[in-house]
């Protein structure tokens, strides 16, 4: 990924638009990335990613509630190759 100067982003900011629809620019001030400048093409494809993840949660924030949904799930009996896969693994653990 290329870097610039903010200075010599902002005073060339034509032609690192043209660059950037070929590929990022890291915007740096001090030697320190401070922002990114990237194609509307590659901002939207961003966007469409980041509503696709979901979101995750630290076990700490989960209820007593929600760890005993978890913890009383049970797979399809097609899938019981798999638990016999964990079986061995806790037993070697």
């Amino acid at each position: 990924m290329r870097e610039v100067p903010a200075t010599e982003f902002t005073r060339n900011f034509g032609r690192y638009r043209e660059i950037a629809q070929r590929e990022p620019l890291a915007v740096t001030s001090h030697g320190r990335a401070t922002g990114y400048f990237v194609s509307a093409v590659e901002f939207d494809e961003l966007q469409r990613i980041k509503a696709l993840v979901g979101k995750s949660l630290a076990v700490a924030d989960l209820t007593e509630q929600e760890i005993d949904l978890i913890t009383s799930g049970h797979m399809d009996p097609e899938h019981d190759h798999l638990n016999a896969l964990l079986d061995e693994d806790t037993a070697a653990g």
